[in-house]
């Protein structure tokens, strides 16, 4: 059994002198004798007798050689970590290239040496690095879909995988900014997601009405960077109604207009998981009851949150899924932006990847961060003063002040 803190501290200093003191053989039978009388390991031996863990030394001066990334690289990471929307460290070391020339113009200039660092942390290191300060919120929201029972014979249920190696393939749903409870009017968010790239697009509307969706669709149509093949929604009316239905079948080329299985959602697994990324991080789970909010809400999502997610912020895509046993082992592929997987698609127009780099190239992601803090608080305020009281209403105001906290 190991010596005792006591024995150790009476015992250890003595056999330190006679470790020094010895020759390589002399050295080897002391840790030989420590070995067989405590039963320690040979390197742990080796370590007790030369003072660098355990009892002695100095307590304060760290064990081991220097650490590579230091305060100053947590810092540079942290920063960016916040504005872009807290991904996992896979996402983060994918879009590190790209966000630190904006970094430099906002932050100050990097030394060639942190630079250096910063590029080549690992993404395993870059999530222990910033374990510490990362918080986790959770929250459960509320369904509000009403089934739309009129079409479902006119609308195909997809049963089979679309032509996912090309943009075009829409998956629509939508999300209800309801706070705790689905009386009455608020608004709603429209979500539409590719599943090649990976690009979204979010409009608000009032009270999800047939009308408002398909002003809605027309309006992101018009700004894809790639042609609309595809359309596949749930079983909701806000999509399964005649005026929906007109306007993809009513065109010299006709949409596929395709719904999901009821009751299963992972069948629109992509635009699922864009409702939590795209739109419960922005607007949280308050009730926006004020149809005054829709064009507020529709500028933030158009002029910040949209380009900030299909320009600046990197995906992974699932490759392979096997399983072997009870583990369930998934393979991704390397993060890249929305964008970048359209530049890279022969199916998307030469034109449409130049416009794509022009504004790209226009853009700030801390300026975006910016205009999207400014734009939310506003909302925000607005939702929680035209509001009717509910306890779903958790925007806490700051003290003194007719501002809502916000929470970076």
């Amino acid at each position: 059994m190991p010596m005792s803190r006591k024995i150790a501290e009476e015992l250890l200093p003595r056999l330190r002198q006679r470790y020094l003191g010895r020759g390589r053989e002399g050295r080897s039978r002391l840790i030989d004798e420590l070995c067989e009388q405590w039963g320690y390991s040979r390197k742990h031996a080796i370590k007790l007798l030369g003072a660098k863990t355990g009892w002695g030394g100095d307590p304060g001066v760290r064990k081991g050689r220097p650490p590579k990334y230091d305060s100053k690289v947590e810092e540079v990471l942290w920063r960016i970590w916040k504005v872009a929307e807290q991904p996992c460290g896979k996402r983060l070391k994918a879009l590190l290239p790209q966000w630190l020339p904006h970094y430099e113009r906002e932050h100050g200039r990097l030394g060639k040496d942190l630079r250096s660092r910063v590029l080549s942390i690992s993404a395993a290191q870059a999530d222990r690095l910033l374990a510490a300060r990362k918080t986790r919120v959770g929250h459960r929201g509320r369904c509000g879909t009403k089934p739309g029972g009129l079409l479902k014979t006119q609308i195909p249920i997809r049963t089979d995988n679309w032509d996912i190696t090309r943009p075009g393939f829409l998956e629509a749903d939508t999300v209800a900014h309801c706070g705790g409870s689905l009386e009455g009017d608020f608004v709603w968010s429209v979500t539409y997601c590719d599943i090649y790239s990976g690009w979204t697009a979010n409009r608000a509307v009032w009270n999800k009405g047939a009308a408002g969706v398909v002003a809605a669709t027309r309006e992101v149509e018009g700004t894809l960077p790639f042609e609309l093949l595809g359309f596949d929604t749930d079983n909701g009316s806000e999509f399964l109604n005649w005026h929906l239905l007109r306007y993809f079948q009513e065109r010299p080329k006709a949409v596929g207009f395709t719904r999901s299985r009821p009751y299963k959602k992972d069948d629109n697994g992509h635009v699922e998981q864009k409702n939590w990324t795209h739109v419960r991080q922005l607007l949280g789970y308050d009730r926006l009851g004020d149809p005054q909010l829709v064009e507020p809400i529709n500028a933030l999502y158009r002029e910040c949150w949209e380009p900030l997610h299909n320009y600046f912020l990197p995906s992974a895509k699932l490759e392979k899924k096997s399983r072997d046993g009870a583990k369930v082992k998934r393979r991704h592929d390397k993060p890249l932006t929305p964008c970048e997987r359209l530049l890279g698609s022969p199916d998307v127009a030469a034109a449409s990847k130049a416009r794509l780099r022009a504004q790209r190239d226009a853009l700030n992601p801390f300026e975006l961060n910016r205009r999207l803090e400014e734009g939310l608080r506003a909302i925000l305020h607005r939702a929680l003063h035209s509001s009717r009281p509910t306890d779903s209403l958790h925007c806490a105001l700051d003290a003194g002040k007719n501002t809502p906290q916000l929470v970076s």
